[in-house]
This record gives C-alpha cells, sequence and structure tokens, in this order.
C-alpha cells in the first residue's frame, strides 16, 4: 500500500493507495480513517485501483477552521480525484462516507460509474432518530459539538483509547473486530486537532440532522445512478428496519441484509463486505 500527500481544494490529503483496475474511492465512516478499509482493500486489491483517504479533519490529513461537512468533504473528494487524473470513478462508503456520497452524487453524477454503502445517514430515517427509545444511541452527536468535547476525550491517551474503544466495541456485533487495531486507532486520534477534526463533521451536520428528526428534510429527487446497500443485520445505531424508506432517495436501489454483522459490515466480515462490492461493481460494468 502506497501512502501519499496530495493537495487538493486548498487543503493536504493523506491518501493510501493500493491495487489495480478501475478505481474505486473509499470513504470511511466516524470513529475511522483510512485503516478502517485495510482488510477488504487487502482482498480487492487485485481487481481495483483502490484510493482510501483521510477526510479533512481525521488522520493525517488537514484539520477544517470550524465545522466541515457533507459538502465539504465531497467537493474535497471531487478535487482529490481530478488531482489524480481520475475521470470517472465508482465509491463506497459508511457512515459519515455515506452522508459524504450523497451531496457527491448530487453535484457530480457523471463522474460516478456507481455507489456502494454500508450502513449510512440518509432523509428518510426521519423522526425515527430521535425516537425516545434511540437517545442512549445518539447522545454523542450533541456531545461532540460542544467546545469541551475534544479537550475531555483527549484529556489523556487512556482516556481518547476508551472513549474511542467504547464505539467500535459497543456498535459492533462482533466485539473482537477492532482488537487488532484499537491502538492504531486511540493513537490516531489523540493526535493534535484529530478529536476535534472528527467533532467537526457533527457540528457541520446539526441543522439538517434537527430538520430531519422534525420530518422537514428538503424533499430532493432521487439519484438515478446504479446504488447498492448492504445493510447490517445486528446494527444497534441504524437499525435494519431504517432501510424502508431508501428507495425514495436511489431510485435504482439493490438492497440486501448483511447478516451477523453490526455497525461495521467492512471491518466485522471484510470476506463478505470484499464480494459484495466486487459483485456489484461486476454486475454495473465497472470491473
Amino acid at each position: 500500500m502506497e501512502h501519499l500527500t496530495v493537495t487538493a481544494n486548498g487543503a493536504k490529503f493523506h491518501v493510501v493507495r493500493a491495487g489495480n483496475g478501475k478505481p474505486l474511492l473509499l470513504l470511511h465512516g466516524w470513529p475511522e480513517f483510512w485503516l478502517t478499509w485495510e482488510p477488504v482493500m487487502a482482498r480487492l486489491a487485485n481487481r481495483f485501483s483502490l484510493i482510501a483517504p483521510d477526510l479533512r479533519g481525521f488522520g493525517d490529513s488537514d484539520k477544517p477552521d470550524g465545522p466541515y461537512g457533507p459538502d465539504g468533504h465531497a467537493a474535497d473528494m471531487l478535487a482529490l480525484m481530478a488531482e489524480f487524473g481520475i475521470e470517472r470513478f465508482g465509491v463506497v462508503g459508511h457512515d459519515v462516507g455515506g452522508a459524504v456520497m450523497q451531496p457527491l452524487a448530487r453535484q457530480a453524477a457523471e463522474r460516478l460509474a456507481g455507489l456502494f454503502f454500508f450502513d449510512f445517514v440518509y432523509p428518510g430515517i426521519g423522526p425515527r432518530m430521535a425516537a425516545p427509545d434511540r437517545l442512549n444511541e445518539i447522545w454523542y452527536q450533541s456531545f461532540h459539538q460542544m467546545e469541551m468535547a475534544p479537550s475531555l476525550v483527549g484529556a489523556s491517551r487512556e482516556s481518547c483509547r476508551l472513549y474511542i474503544g467504547h464505539f467500535l466495541r459497543g456498535w459492533a456485533h462482533r466485539k473482537n473486530a477492532f482488537d487488532d487495531v484499537l491502538d492504531a486507532f486511540a493513537d490516531n486520534y489523540f493526535k493534535p486537532g484529530n478529536l476535534a477534526g472528527g467533532f467537526a463533521h457533527y457540528r457541520a451536520s446539526h441543522a439538517g440532522r434537527v430538520a430531519m428528526m422534525k420530518g422537514e428534510a428538503p424533499r430532493l429527487p432521487p439519484i438515478k445512478m446504479p446504488t447498492c446497500v448492504r445493510w447490517a443485520e445486528h446494527d444497534p445505531l441504524f437499525p435494519y428496519a431504517w432501510t424502508d424508506r431508501l428507495g425514495e432517495t436511489f431510485s435504482a436501489l439493490d438492497l440486501a441484509m448483511f447478516p451477523g454483522v453490526g455497525h461495521f459490515p467492512h471491518r466485522e466480515d471484510p470476506d463478505r463486505a470484499a464480494a459484495e462490492i466486487a459483485a456489484f461493481f461486476q454486475r454495473i460494468g465497472w470491473s
């Protein structure tokens, strides 16, 4: 795997590249960075040219000055791929990455071959996100907007490790999915600016999240490009039942449950995750 620093859209991005073939852009969630994709990348490198950046604010990429949300990340990724000279590419995303893919598809549909999602937020979830029985799951989205949050979580490496590990283990169904990299994740988020950089997504997304929970999200036309969603069977954060309105946002939708995993299918079962990704892009002629 090749580690690069690429300047695009006024910022420097840490990017990991591997493999040969049609290009796929891999977009991580929170609390993650490029390393979350390593098991899938190892399994797909013989079929695709894989590009896994740290989003702005995360990992070893530059940090934003204030809130920074999906629209900004989408513009970053279009500029980044242009710097690589890649005109058209497929996209795979999870969590925050899935939030980024939606404006990406609306801003530059002609540059995207297809969209592959693991569990993520989309407008059809609506008021269910704020239902009383969900409050113990989504508290962190409000906490991350508090000025003191980075200082509290980052008071020590151990407090950072406990906080990040709480989500990596708590949201996973296969509880050991991140055991081999937990220290690497803790060290990454303990770097100066990385907690605040990740939290910037939640500050930028707050107004849209509140509108969605009120049932007031803008009604946008559906995204028409080929879209595959493989949603975890046991995601405690985003239950599978919430997939029922995906067809309102994606008109060319291939949806199925991803069995036996929690919020991180790509890490909990990378064999199946890689096979699902490869099969989708082969079906749409991007392989």
